[in-house]
Order: structure tokens, then C-alpha cells, then sequence
């Protein structure tokens, strides 16, 4: 059959990468239908493998060595099209570039964005006057107050000496001098890519959600969220605004707060704005058959996230779109009303969810196989 599929899988998480999800499905279409022309186009959401996606649609790769999350230095790659920046937090402030053992109370106390600012200020540099950010995968809980010190903005304590790096520093807080912030921010758009709806502080907040991730402990979860508010008083004061209950504020340590209050930022859901960067409604038009994918389909991913936000862009061109997932934890009717024709979990394969995860790329293999066949029936 001469059809074309489109492979749009995001990451499994845990198991395989998103290029490597496409490549083990491509391998299984090709025993059941080797004359179809399998387009591989992995997807992310604003986390891990947002660079790489892009750099696979035109833009080129671009490394600047910045503060890591604890300091030190760390090369941090990004992609640059034109005047468009598409960077990934992780790389300048994310928790694989903790050193052994990991997260710990103290680096999630200490962990600082700093990296992250100035890696926005070498996209400036480079010509960006749009620069996306995705926040997956962060190590800080510091509001953006690294970030915002790294475009040139000093967070300041009583004294006047510069508060410490981090989430606990901000316990220092008096006031936000923006008088030496980058001037070319007024001309730029900053986009983030976010998929969380969490306020700032409060028990849904960036501490309380998503520092215990990040080796926070009960105790240090507190003394985060104290510190986050002091953070929100400050710069409500700065910015004769407080939007700290504005939904997302929360997202990946509360540099979604500080970037949009201070920088303006916009915040949107990432699949949405990845799908415009590649030009996702082109691939997919004319396609046979749209394959999407990740590790646990469920209620989450029901909020437009991965495959569920690609299928509406294919259900847009008239496209019919199979899902494949580690597990599918949606009922028959929610996958219908998300678009999905069908969806192929990799326990009904292989029950037991361990074996399942670390033999993914030979079930994977199958599924691609099973629905070639499939697709060749109804042809």
C-alpha cells in the first residue's frame, strides 16, 4: 500500500524517548505494510525533547555555557530560526544537572534559574526577538528570581546586598531594582510553554505540588511557600500588580510567575505552540493515518496535552488518528470524544507494567505491526 502515516509519538516517559518511540513503531508498520511512507515527526509539550523537535523542522542548534541550577557552569543548547528562540529550562536549571545524589532538601533550597536568564540573554544576542521557553523539568523553586537576576534585575535585601540564590533566599526579600534589566525585553516577544494550571503559593502551589519532586521535604516545602509569597509581595510592589493566583504562576518553581509579571510572558499550553513551530497541520494533511502516543493516556493528557491535542489538529484536516500508550487509562468514550479511533496499550500486550516499560521497543514493534494490518484491511 503506498499511504503515508505520520509517527507524531511524544516521549514514554521513563522508557523511551519520543525519536525512539517513532522508530519502534516505523519498524513494526514496515513488516505489515512496506510500500507506506512512514513521515517519524516526535513530538514534545515544552519539556525534554523540545529543542530537538524543532531543530528537526529548519532551526539550528546554538550552545551557550550558563549557571547551572546550583551554580558552576553547564552548555546549554537551544535552537534559533530567524528571529525565533525556542529554549528548554531543564537545560540551564533542570534536575538531571543536579549533581549525585540527586535532589536533596538542600539543592531544592538552593536551586536558582540564574542559568535560564542568561540563556534568554544569549538568544537576545543572537537576534531573537521571540523567544519560547519550555519549563518541564526544572530543579528550582525561585519564582524567577534567578532568571529576572540573569536579564539584570537585583532581588535585594534589607541591607541592600543581593539576597542568596534560590527559593530560600527570597525569605530576604525587601525590593526588585529593574532599573538594570535588559531594554531589549520591551521589544521582545517571551512565550512559555506550559501545561499547569497551579497558582504560585498555597497548598496547590509550586512548593507544595512539585517540591517534594525536587528533594524538597515537608519542612523545606514551607519555608519555599513562605518565601515564594514574600517573593509575591515584592514584586507586586515593583510591578503594581499581583498575580500570584493567576493560574500556571506555579509552573516549573514559580518561573512562570516571575516571567510573566516582570517580562510580561505569555503562557500556553506547549503542544499548541510546538505544533505551529513545524508546521504539524501541513504534515499531517493528506495522511492515510496519524499515530500519536505516550507513556499513561488518561485524564491528563484529556487537557490537550500530547496526543490528545495533536488529534485535534488532525481531526481539523480530516485525518483519522490512532493512539499508542504504555497504559490507557481512558474508557472507550473518552477516547472517542477525543478523537482517537482506537487505542493500542502496551499491557494488553504485557500485563505486568515493569516488563512492559523495559521491553516498550519490541511491544511498540507489534502495536505499529497490528496496525498496519489494520489499516490494510480497511484499505
Amino acid at each position: 500500500m503506498a499511504v503515508r502515516i505520520v509517527l507524531a509519538p511524544d516521549k514514554f516517559k521513563g522508557s523511551l524517548s519520543a525519536p525512539e518511540v517513532a522508530a519502534a513503531l516505523a519498524r513494526g508498520l514496515r513488516r505489515s505494510l512496506p510500500a507506506a511512507e512512514l513521515v517519524e515527526t516526535p513530538i514534545a509539550d515544552g519539556g525534554e525533547g523540545t529543542v530537538d523537535l524543532v531543530l528537526a523542522h529548519g532551526f539550528a542548534p546554538r550552545t551557550r555555557a550558563v549557571p547551572g541550577p546550583l551554580g558552576g557552569s553547564v552548555p546549554a543548547r537551544y535552537a534559533l530560526r530567524s528571529d525565533t528562540a525556542v529554549l528548554e529550562m531543564a537545560a540551564a536549571a533542570g534536575l538531571a544537572l543536579l549533581p549525585p545524589p540527586g535532589p536533596t532538601e538542600a539543592t531544592a533550597l538552593r536551586a536558582s534559574t540564574l542559568g535560564v536568564g542568561r540563556l534568554v540573554a544569549d538568544a537576545l544576542d543572537a537576534g531573537a526577538r521571540r523567544v519560547v521557553l519550555g519549563v518541564g523539568g526544572s530543579a528550582t523553586t525561585d519564582g524567577g528570581a534567578g532568571a529576572l537576576v540573569g536579564l539584570g534585575a537585583r532581588v535585594l535585601a534589607a541591607d541592600g546586598s543581593e539576597v542568596p540564590p534560590g527559593g530560600a533566599g527570597l525569605a530576604e526579600a525587601v525590593r526588585l531594582d529593574l532599573t538594570g534589566l535588559d531594554p531589549r525585553l520591551a521589544r521582545t516577544e517571551l512565550v512559555l510553554a506550559c501545561d499547569v494550571d497551579n497558582p504560585l503559593t498555597g497548598p496547590e502551589g509550586a512548593a507544595a505540588v512539585y517540591g517534594p519532586q525536587k528533594g524538597a521535604t515537608p519542612a523545606a516545602v514551607a519555608r519555599l511557600d513562605a518565601a515564594l509569597g514574600r517573593w509575591a509581595d515584592v514584586v507586586a510592589a515593583a510591578t503594581g500588580a499581583d498575580r500570584r493566583d493567576v493560574p500556571g504562576a506555579g509552573a516549573a518553581g514559580g518561573i512562570a510567575f516571575g516571567l510573566a509579571s516582570v517580562l510580561g510572558a505569555r503562557l500556553t499550553p506547549g503542544v499548541g505552540l510546538l505544533l505551529e513551530l513545524t508546521g504539524f497541520a501541513d504534515t499531517v494533511r493528506g495522511a492515510a493515518l496519524v499515530v500519536v502516543g505516550e507513556g499513561s493516556l488518561d485524564g491528563q493528557s484529556l487537557r490537550g496535552k500530547g496526543p490528545v491535542g495533536l488529534a485535534a489538529v488532525a481531526r481539523a484536516s480530516g485525518t483519522p488518528v490512532v493512539a499508542v500508550a504504555g497504559r490507557n487509562l481512558l474508557t472507550p468514550a473518552q477516547a472517542a470524544a477525543a478523537g482517537l479511533t482506537a487505542v493500542h496499550a502496551l499491557t494488553e500486550l504485557e500485563p505486568d507494567e515493569a516488563r512492559s516499560m523495559t521491553e516498550a521497543a519490541g511491544l511498540l514493534e507489534t502495536v505499529g505491526r497490528r496496525i498496519g494490518e489494520q489499516l490494510a484491511d480497511r484499505h
